[in-house]
């Protein structure tokens, strides 16, 4: 499971961190906001009976909201650091002013528990559904409306099965089934094998999000097989070993502190077939890093986002020493890390297999280097 920031149009996702917080406001209300690491803020106004309704309650499994407020926001640009003129800031004020009329959007909470693992939201927008799991209430499942690709990470997942041999295909942290949409969509005599350890998760993706629609067999005969439980548990596998895995493995915000020890990666790739791969997101920036109202600050930013600067990759360079590849993603989709073990495929067949956007994305795969 892992997240993503909110962008201003359409709803592009731009990076893995988002965090909605209901804090209390001046008055009588609280406050509802989509904190990014763009420098915007989505912010609404509900009251604060509807967040202690959410929360409240001790029960941790059967107890749903059944609130359905339509939350009005409005993207504004922070102020913070800004160095320019009077002159130039009264400019930037009116043009923002014009930005918050024009980029207004409903919400609708559609349902809200809190599980034995997560705080649940699912939230439904004009353009899309999104799911927010845990403390940090991060986005961890998007589908969209009017559109298949999402502009982040899960859209890279979906080229996996171009460069992995016949077989089933494993996805490490399911959530509410935005990597196995796309796959099915784009490989639909696919066979996935989706693990979430948050059954109540499961259960409101079913509701909510059309998981259960991937449950049924395509008419190419692909199908998403669920299961409930721990995806590192020794006893997760399959016949003859997966032909791949996904792993989006994510928990308070944060990578699975596992998936930063080499053994974990070596136990993983013994549940492969032979010429089997792992894809990973390893999370948009390096773990040491502080979060300061809402927007992220590396402690060891690179400048050119080499792969050295996350934990994740370390450890999966030290596990497949000279057969890694990485990539991170733009700001505009996110600047997530991602990995891939095995040879380095060759790009400009792969390329030619998957459907754009994915053709260019894939070529921008490159060879980790060793790392000590």
């Amino acid at each position: 499971m892992s997240g993503f920031v909110l962008g201003l149009r359409g709803f592009q996702p731009l990076h893995p961190i988002i965090n909605i917080s209901l804090s209390q406001a001046k008055g009588n209300g609280s406050s509802f906001s989509l904190l990014t690491n763009s420098n915007y803020v989505f912010s609404n106004s509900i009251s604060k009976q509807l967040v202690l309704s959410l929360w409240s309650s001790t029960t941790t499994t059967t107890t749903s909201s059944s609130c359905t407020p339509k939350l009005k926001t409005q993207a504004t640009r922070s102020q913070a650091g800004s160095s320019s003129s009077w002159p130039q800031q009264q400019s930037q004020k009116q043009e923002e002013e014009e930005e918050e009329e024009e980029e207004e959007e409903e919400f609708q909470l559609v349902t809200a528990i809190r599980s034995e693992f997560n705080d649940i939201l699912i939230v439904d927008s004009l353009n899309s559904r999104m799911l927010l799991l845990d403390a940090t209430h991060n986005v961890h499942s998007i589908l969209y409306k009017d559109q298949k690709w999402t502009g982040s990470y899960w859209d890279e997942f979906a080229s996996l099965p171009a460069i992995v041999p016949k077989g089933p295909i494993a996805i490490f942290g399911l959530g509410g089934g935005t990597t196995a949409r796309l796959m099915l969509d784009l490989w639909p005599s696919l066979q996935l094998e989706g693990w979430e350890i948050d059954e109540t998760l499961i259960e409101k993706s079913r509701e909510y999000l059309g998981l259960s629609d991937l449950e049924k067999r395509t008419a190419a005969g692909g199908i998403l097989n669920v299961h409930i439980g721990d995806a590192l548990s020794q006893s997760v596998n399959a016949s003859g070993g997966f032909a791949g895995i996904v792993v989006d493995l994510f928990s308070g915000g944060k990578v699975l502190p596992q998936l930063q020890e080499v053994q974990t990666w070596l136990e993983l790739n013994d549940r492969l077939m032979p010429n089997g791969r792992l894809m990973v997101n390893c999370g948009g920036i390096d773990e040491a890093a502080d979060v300061i109202d809402g927007v992220v600050h590396p402690k060891n930013s690179s400048i050119d986002g080499t792969w050295v600067q996350n934990y994740t990759i370390k450890a999966l360079s030290k596990a497949f020493p000279g057969k890694l590849s990485w990539k991170r993603k733009p700001n505009k989709e996110g600047e997530n890390y991602l990995a891939l073990t095995g040879p380095l495929p060759d790009l400009i067949s792969w390329s030619a297999i998957v459907p754009d956007p994915l053709r260019t994305a894939v070529k921008q795969w490159k060879p980790c280097g060793t790392f000590s």
